[in-house]
């Protein structure tokens, strides 16, 4: 703001206060009338709150005591009834005794039963009466028949003081009884005042009598139960005189109320709650306590009566339950009305704090505004760092790139020409190292798409087993791949980032692999056995049928494997790969309704595994199995979550098997369209490496032990049109060679070399197999003596020299390398790579040829690399180094065809050079079409000027391609640029066809 500003600010700010001054006061005073209206208001607004709290509160208590009372009573009454129920139960088993003694003891002649007898079934009976501690029978006896009835029983009737009994009109003494009560025997069952009242109940009413309770021998509280037996059945209205005329004795059984009612309780629920007295209430005034602790009946917690019938009129008995603890006011009697209270006063706290909040949101949002703002500059700012560090990295690339290219454009030995394309293959890997970082941006924005272009997946593989070649060599370690016949020769999709998921993968194994080998499989996913789910190993003894990590280590027995050590997922045995090998051969073509192609590759190894305790965070971005892992082998731990992220949106899953200090196997799914050569097209070019088709017809005898490793050899010699046949010993080599021990090389022809791997190979054998050949050879079993070749890890040279072998085929195995070997030891002419470069490049000589493009570059290499390619396809170039020089050369009308410009120049810039150009071709078409009507003017106004500029960039960022669109650019080139890339860039404009 300027002065004039500031002072216009300084005068409306002196008009203003005496206003506001005004309405300050006024909003003063309506503040304080309504701080005292708000008083009385929050206090009638507290008062309501509570009364409806006290409200609340009642209710909830209420329903509470009532549904408790209720639940009381259903308990209670249902005690009641089960305990009546198991004291019938009792009384009918006295009952049935009673009926016993009649039928067995007066019915009988002479009785059948005796004490012996008595005590005996009873004992036995017991489980049915385990309420009773005793039963016993007391035979009615009459004064008269006192002293035969004692000579008979051989003792004299006492009381129950255990006296002689005194004379009286009859007696009821114990003549049978259970061993349990035994000491009863011989006692008057009369002696006692209460007994004999009871007895004589019972044989006048016929029906059970009970005691008052007492203690019995256990100490629990008890009664006892009386029931007369009768000489003759009565009829149920039999008169009280012929009861007792019919009356024979008495038999008594002791209940223990305790324990009846004691294991009621414990088999019903709610006991802990419950407080359970049984009480004989014969006589109101005194109740008799028969179970449970004595409480009076007036407790004032809630309780509940229920009345008992034990079968005997007499006897009154009730039950009173009444709860342990009083009920307990509920938590949401007093947690429901105050959360209503709290809503209260919430609603009236957030009704008076809403204006006050309204300024402070205002402020949030203008603080979210500004956060918001420098969230995007630092996105901008993180976009061009990246992109310049892109440039900075991959400017001085595109020299080393374009450099080797042109070297390989040249005549070149076989082993040159496999040492160049190597160093292309490395700096190609170097590129897409830089470009994972970048990926992972990609990624995090969802900005990352998949190209879909035909590719041969054969190749992409080789070129891995290319960039990993040299180190396996150095650690000695096995690096293989097969991929199975069934799939596609040509795959539809993305080749960069299948390259990029199998480069991660291999080059992990690599890194953490010290012995061993690594295998890469591909297969369909039709028959292939190598799940994607993470597969459990046995875990009898342990981790993975270890006992701990120290113990899973790889065993010293050799495997079926790669190498013969031992793998991580046993399922990757010779076993199943021979299963996938009979697939091949035995089914038909692979053929499928759908164009997908799923396939299955793993990449396995016997390297170091990974600890149990780091297997859940492996996809982890810039994660590792630990801090060590970082600084013993390098890396970022970036590779395998882009890879997990690649495989994804390919449609497919990874997973992995490991097992510490046995291996890794990680195995992944991949989602491909089908792409028959005919289908491709110059607008869908692929980039394939065609192999030599100077062997076909040949055929070779290969010598190894191991079915895994001889399997991979003989796909190598097959994609070069060679059959092989394969042995374990050199001297099943020889027997096959001279056709004895019944072998046979009918379905092959005579083998023009011998493959033998370098462990079935040793010093001694180089003068005798030499010697064995030349036997062969005059017993007229083969005309040529074949060529000896050694398959070795180690240099071929050093090989070569202290072996007597025609030649060393280093490996790791490829077709390309084996092919460059075999023309050097089996002396055959090589087809010039040239001719078949230019056949494959014709359709993009036919663009650039006598096109004149005009190349902008401040970098001198990149000038000469740019200039080099495009002259190589036939075009007229001129290069300048500023964007300046560039718009001094591109003056309508212009020479030239197309413009190559680089984005980050010095003075001036890419970007604002094709601003530039693009105001000047505005202004002149303007002219022309404001011009007169004549021809030339017609002309002019009929092809509009506009010169295709393309952007030759080092940045692979979508905002640096975004901003070279809004410039006026037409595309971009990425350097360092490709045959295949350039042809898609340039196509549009220079193609007649298409332009038209």
């Amino acid at each position: 703001m300027g002065v004039g500003g500031e002072a216009a600010a300084a005068d409306a700010a002196a008009v203003s206060a005496p206003a506001a001054e005004e309405a300050g006061k006024d909003g003063a005073e309506g503040w304080l009338v309504q701080m005292r209206l708000n008083k009385y208001v929050v206090l009638i607004w507290v008062l309501t709150a509570a009364f409806v709290w006290a409200l609340l509160h009642r209710y909830f208590r209420n329903a509470v005591i009532s549904k408790a009372e209720e639940g009381l009573v259903s308990m209670c009454e249902e005690r009641a009834r089960m305990l009546q129920d198991q004291f019938a139960v009792s009384i009918n088993h006295v009952h049935a005794l009673a009926i016993l003694v009649a039928t067995f003891h007066y019915e009988k002649h002479p009785p059948a039963l005796d004490q012996d007898t008595f005590a005996d079934y009873t004992a036995r009976t017991s489980f049915e009466r385990p309420l009773l501690s005793g039963v016993a029978y007391a035979q009615r006896v009459v004064h008269a028949d006192r002293e035969s009835f004692e000579r008979q029983q051989g003792w004299i009737i006492k009381t129950m003081k255990h006296e002689p009994s005194p004379v009286q009109d009859e007696y009821a003494p114990v003549i049978y009884s259970q061993e349990t009560v035994s000491y009863i025997e011989g006692l008057d069952m009369m002696s006692g005042e209460e007994d004999r009242e009871n007895i004589l109940r019972s044989r006048a009413s016929g029906k059970a009598v009970l005691t008052r309770p007492f203690r019995l021998m256990s100490n629990h509280l008890g009664v006892v139960l009386t029931f007369p037996v009768y000489r003759d059945d009565l009829p149920p209205d039999a008169k009280v005189e012929d009861r007792v005329a019919a009356t024979a004795g008495y038999l008594g059984g002791a209940f223990d109320v305790e324990s009846l009612v004691e294991n009621l309780l414990r088999q019903l629920a709610g006991n802990q709650e419950l407080v359970v007295n049984v009480y004989d209430v014969t006589n109101n005034s005194n109740p008799l306590v028969m179970y449970g602790s004595e409480v009076p009946l007036g407790n004032p917690s809630p309780s509940h009566t229920s009345t008992l019938d034990f079968g005997d009129p007499y006897r009154k008995h009730h039950m009173i339950c009444r709860y342990r603890n009083k009920p307990h006011v509920p938590w949401s009697a007093v947690s429901t009305p105050s959360g209503v209270f709290v809503i209260f006063m919430l609603v009236g706290y957030i009704i008076f704090a809403a204006w006050s909040r309204y300024d402070n949101v205002k402020e949030d949002c203008r603080k979210m505004e500004e956060l918001k703002k420098q969230a995007e500059a630092a996105d901008v700012a993180k976009s061009q760092f990246l992109a310049t560090v892109s440039h900075e990295i991959r400017t001085p690339m595109n020299g080393v790139l374009g450099m080797l290219d042109m070297l390989l454009d040249t005549d070149l030995k076989s082993t040159q020409r496999d040492y160049a394309q190597t160093a292309q293959v490395c700096g190609k890997a170097l590129i897409s190292l830089i470009n994972e970082v970048l990926d992972r941006a990609k990624i995090e924005a969802g900005k990352l798409d998949l190209e879909s272009v035909p590719f041969d997946l054969r190749s992409i593989l080789d070129d891995v087993i290319s960039l990993f070649s040299s180190k396996s060599r150095d650690k000695g370690i096995e690096l293989a791949v097969y991929v199975s016949e069934r799939v596609p020769e040509i795959l539809l999709g993305d080749p960069g980032r299948f390259r990029q998921i199998i480069t991660n993968l291999v080059g992990n194994s690599v890194k953490f692999t010290e012995r061993g080998h690594i295998f890469v499989q591909v297969h369909l996913a039709d028959h292939s056995n190598l799940a994607t789910e993470a597969k459990v190993e046995p875990v009898a003894n342990g981790m993975n049928g270890h006992k701990d990590e120290t113990t899973a280590v790889a065993t010293g027995v050799s495997r079926n494997t790669l190498s013969g050590f031992e793998a991580a997922d046993s399922r990757n045995n010779w076993e199943n790969f021979k299963l996938l090998l009979s697939y091949e051969k035995n089914e038909m073509p692979y053929e499928s309704v759908s164009d997908k192609v799923t396939l299955v590759v793993s990449v396995e190894d016997t390297g170091i595994g990974i600890p149990l305790d780091a297997q859940g965070k492996v996809f982890t971005p810039f994660m590792q199995a630990d801090s060590s892992t970082s600084r013993t082998y390098g890396g970022t731990g970036i590779g395998l979550s882009i890879s997990k992220c690649l495989v994804e949106i390919m449609g497919g899953q990874i997973n992995f098997v490991s097992r510490p200090h046995v291996g890794s196997t990680f195995t992944f799914t991949a989602v491909l369209q089908k792409c028959d050569r005919s289908a491709i097209s110059d607008s869908k070019p692929v980039m394939l490496h065609p192999l030599p088709s100077n062997f076909k017809g040949l055929s070779a005898l290969l010598v190894d032990r191991r079915p895994v490793r001889a399997t991979v050899t003989k796909y190598h010699l097959q994609r070069l049109g060679i059959t092989s046949e394969v042995v374990a010993t050199i001297e099943s080599a020889l027997g096959v060679l001279s056709g004895r021990n019944g072998h046979s090389l009918a379905s092959m022809k005579l083998p023009c070399m011998l493959l033998i791997e370098s462990d079935s190979w040793s010093s001694r054998m180089d003068v005798s197999l030499r010697s064995r050949l030349l036997e062969v050879k005059q017993n007229g079993h083969t005309p040529v003596l074949p060529k000896i070749i050694l398959l070795a890890a180690a240099e071929s040279d050093k090989l070569k020299a202290n072996y007597a072998v025609d030649s060393v085929i280093t490996k790791p195995l490829k077709a390309s390398t084996l092919a460059a070997c075999l023309f050097q030891a089996l002396g055959i002419t090589q087809t010039q790579p040239s001719q078949e470069k230019r056949d494959s490049s014709g359709s993009l000589r036919g663009l650039l040829l006598g096109k004149n493009i005009l190349v902008v570059d401040d970098n001198k290499v990149n000038l000469r690399v740019a200039a080099g390619t495009l002259k190589k396809f036939g075009a007229k170039v001129e290069c300048v180094d500023s964007g300046k020089d560039a718009l001094a050369l591109l003056q309508i009308p212009y020479k030239f065809d197309l413009c190559l410009m680089d984005i980050q120049m010095p003075e001036m810039d890419g970007l604002k050079a094709t601003r530039h150009i693009r105001a000047m071709e505005a202004k002149v078409n303007e002219q022309a079409d404001a011009g007169d009507d004549s021809e030339a003017d017609g002309a002019a106004r009929a092809a509009k000027w506009h010169l295709p500029v393309l952007a030759m960039t080092a940045d692979v960022i979508q905002a640096t391609h975004e901003e070279c669109t809004k410039c006026g650019m037409d595309g971009y080139v990425t350097k360092p640029f490709e045959e295949k890339q350039l042809f898609q860039a340039v196509q549009k404009f220079l193609d007649p066809g298409m332009s038209s």
